[in-house]
């Protein structure tokens, strides 16, 4: 809501993602405070006009203001925090205020001051539900600026806060954050706009400024990852996933959007040659075909990359019904028509008795029901009309999907039996059935990465694969998600070791309980705020446009804490 026509108050509950999370620890609801839209809009036309070609150009490298992300002047700033700080102090008894204790609150400032702050905060603190003091935080932040000029004196820093506080113990705690992708040897199979692999690692006490953590620090690895890259070793079987997605929007919404052709086969085609071959077989003929079959099939759908091949290939066990999906899957079938015409041949073979398909237990697809009755030459009359052709296109997907994914598992991280009883489940309906499959291969993705660019072993998955598996049991398929592993730093420290920090920062602390007080130096090559611009906008410009050797820039941020009591 407004206050006083120029600021607009936000209240955002601990379910939102913080705003000032990379400053503040706490986990209540907080309130924002910052320009209100209006006002922040008659500016934005006024320096709109006014922009020349430089300063568009300029503004291209900057980050972006987002909308609703608009930074009050810092006089206004400390004014509303005075006036935060008065309704608080239960000893204001003239202004009639009734002592209610208020949500903490963080205000953005536009990083006018000297000091270049963006960010001023309140938190009260209590006794039961007495208002005794509060804390006071200011957040400052410069850069960019090139990594080598990104230092400080941790003593001085130290002695600083001794003097500001009145302490004579500090205790140092910290922090640090790898980028793991990029520093990968095989970083070109991953996606490199939304995936994202890093480690965070703390450690106490703290030597020196920008120290490398130690291998018995405490580490966490994060994992985001998106499917469909086309470098990814399993981008096969993501094509595989996309076509039966299609199948299932058809089936749902009874339009199906069927495919290009992409090889020169039809699939009615193959379909007609892979009923030969086992008519003949059946005949007595060409003994030796099925091991041809079977290898022209794994030829067919093992279309991955070599690296992978020992990691997610396509299995050796394939029935007479996967087989087919293979036939028809989305490098050849292209219309409703043609799959109507492929379930045609199929049938009218089971009916002459041309073959005697072998088909692997616990299916319940229709297609499988039909070669069961086939074995006791009674088969019901399926009419191949309306959505049924296509269900049963999905049906066999559906199984030869799940088996390929739990093939995997098994073999890469022992954890079958983690997925038999959510995601391989027939007792769910198709569509729900086909989301869990979703949730399956982006499974496949995250564990086939940590394989291939941090070459995991089985005993390292296994405890990624249960945490991800959890996670998949009880949320839908989110694949912004950030997956979290402990980890020993030593797993992972050669991709690591020879790279600046993503972000690096110690805390120096005093005090304990409601008497804490904390002052934090960190480095980060991501602005702490999205608001931010650069304090010389060339330096910015030079090393991110112009050609040569890019080098890393950095922001140095600050944010410091002092408590007055009021009691």
């Amino acid at each position: 809501f407004l206050f006083q026509t120029d600021v607009e108050i936000c209240l955002i509950d601990a379910s939102c993602k913080s705003p000032i999370e990379r400053f503040w620890n706490g986990n209540s609801m907080v309130l924002i405070l910052q320009k209100a839209e209006s006002q922040h809009n008659e500016e934005s036309d006024l320096m709109e006009e006014s922009k020349t070609d430089e300063d568009i150009y300029a503004s291209e490298f900057l980050p972006k203001e987002s909308s609703g992300s608009v930074a009050l002047p810092f006089r206004r700033a400390k004014q509303l925090i005075s006036f935060y700080t008065m309704a608080q102090n239960p000893n204001m008894t003239h202004l009639k205020i009734e002592p209610i204790v208020l949500p903490p609150l963080w205000i953005r400032c536009d990083g006018s001051d000297p000091e270049h702050t963006y960010w001023l905060g309140a938190e009260p603190l209590k006794a039961g539900n007495k208002i005794t003091g509060i804390n006071l935080y200011m957040v400052t932040c410069d850069g960019p600026t090139a990594a080598k000029t990104c230092s400080a004196n941790l003593e001085k820093l130290k002695m600083e806060h001794k003097m500001r506080h009145h302490s004579s113990v500090v205790m140092t705690k910290g922090f640090a954050r790898y980028e793991l992708i990029g520093a990968a040897a095989m970083e070109d199979t991953m996606v490199e706009s939304e995936s994202n692999i890093s480690i965070d690692v703390t450690w106490d006490p703290v030597d020196k400024i920008l120290e490398m953590p130690s291998l018995t620090a405490a580490a966490t690895l994060n994992i985001t990852l998106e499917s469909g890259d086309p470098r990814s070793p399993v981008y096969q079987q993501y094509r595989e996933l996309q076509f039966l997605l299609a199948l299932a929007e058809g089936l749902k919404t009874g339009v199906t959007e069927w495919p290009e052709l992409l090889e020169p086969e039809s699939a009615v085609e193959l379909v007609q040659e892979f009923l030969t071959g086992l008519k003949k077989q059946l005949d007595g003929y060409c003994i030796s075909e099925n091991k041809n079959e079977t290898e022209k099939i794994k030829s067919d759908t093992a279309a991955v990359n070599g690296s992978i091949k020992s990691i997610f290939g396509e299995r050796g066990d394939l029935d007479f019904a996967e087989q087919l999906w293979c036939k028809m899957r989305s490098k050849h079938i292209v219309s409703y028509q043609e799959l109507i015409e492929c379930f045609a041949l199929i049938i009218k073979s089971l009916e002459r008795g041309e073959i005697q398909p072998w088909i692997h237990q616990g299916s319940s697809s229709l297609l499988s029901k039909l070669f069961q009755q086939s074995y006791h030459g009674k088969m019901e009359v399926v009419s191949l009309s309306g959505i049924t052709p296509v269900q049963m296109l999905l049906e066999i997907g559906l199984d030869k999907m799940k088996k390929d994914y739990v093939s995997f598992f098994i073999v890469k991280s022992g954890s079958c039996l983690l997925l038999q009883d959510y995601f391989v489940s027939t007792s769910v309906d198709l569509q729900e059935q086909v989301h869990r499959v979703q949730k399956l291969h982006h499974l496949l993705e995250i564990m086939v990465s940590c394989t291939v660019l941090l070459q995991f072993k089985h005993e390292d998955l296994l405890p990624l694969t249960q945490i991800c598996v959890k996670y998949y049991k009880e949320n839908p398929l989110n694949e912004k998600h950030v997956f979290q592993l402990p980890i020993r730093p030593a797993l992972v420290k050669k991709f690591y070791q020879n790279d600046h920090p993503q972000l690096w920062k110690v805390d120096i602390s005093s005090g304990h309980g409601q008497k804490e007080v904390r002052t934090t130096w960190q480095v980060s090559t991501d602005p702490p705020v999205e608001r931010m611009t650069s304090n010389d906008t060339s330096v910015f410009a030079d090393s991110t446009v112009n050609g040569g050797t890019e080098e890393r820039m950095y922001f140095i941020t600050v944010t410091k804490c002092s408590q007055v009591p009021f009691t």
